[in-house]
């Protein structure tokens, strides 16, 4: 019980909830990386510790997401849109367990692209607030591919990480209703979330009172590395499908 209590706490939104979103000195930028700090140190307690979940951990898990993906259809932040989608995507590690380990990984890998993004956003626009910054793909190139990469993973399209280790256990467990019920709503959930940044932001006419700025040489290396990782990870959920 202790255990499945510290994996709400670690993986889930209760924390934030509860006390982070009350604490004005903590800001977005610190909160997602406290919250990606927190998954790690769940799946590494999922390692240590493998149990059982009750279904009421699952439920309030559940519960957790659903209103995380109403605050993250509040936001235009990509720092808050990041813990957001940590939150969202908690009951699908609690539901599956250990098994949810490489799910979680590959989640963190895209949101950690998606951090990028955004400390580029609030270097170089002033915040990291994507509202006002239209048709990124026709002015940064660059920048907009990269950020459709990391949308699309995050919306659980195939062949990124993401969505084959999400299909492959669903495919390889027994599903009760209850898990139906978190497999559909967290996969539209991340659909809905991902889909409606790509719209806002990558598409549409240039913003002319915006000064568009490109990504340097270094920018572009990193976030090749990510998308390597990626690639990796992409291998590895293709042989747990096939095999």
């Amino acid at each position: 019980m202790i255990t499945d209590i510290a994996l709400l706490i670690l993986a889930g939104g209760l924390p934030y909830y509860t006390l982070l979103e009350k604490n004005t000195r903590l800001s977005s930028k610190n909160i997602f990386l406290l919250s990606a700090f927190l998954l790690l140190c769940a799946v590494v307690l999922s390692l240590s510790i493998p149990n059982e979940h009750p279904v009421s951990l699952i439920v309030v898990s559940l519960l957790s997401a659903i209103f995380s993906i109403y605050k993250a259809t509040k936001t235009t932040n990509f720092y808050k849109l990041g813990y957001y989608l940590i939150f969202v995507n908690a009951p699908f590690f609690i539901l599956f367990e250990d098994r949810g380990i490489l799910y979680s990984v590959s989640l963190l890998v895209s949101l950690s692209g998606l951090y990028l993004i955004a400390k580029f956003y609030e270097k170089n626009y002033g915040s990291a607030n994507y509202s006002n910054i239209t048709g990124i793909t026709l002015v940064a190139p660059h920048l907009g591919t990269y950020l459709s990469f990391y949308l699309i993973a995050l919306a659980l399209y195939p062949p990124f990480p993401n969505s084959l280790f999400f299909l492959n256990y669903i495919f390889k467990s027994d599903p009760d209703l209850l898990s139906y019920i978190v497999v559909t709503t967290l996969f539209f959930g991340n659909f809905f979330l991902a889909m409606r940044v790509m719209r806002k932001t990558l598409f549409g006419r240039p913003n002319p009172n915006i000064h568009y700025v490109r990504m340097s040489l270094k920018d572009k290396v990193i976030h090749l590395f990510i998308l390597i990782l990626l690639l990796i990870l992409s291998i590895f959920g293709l042989k747990e499908i096939l095999l």
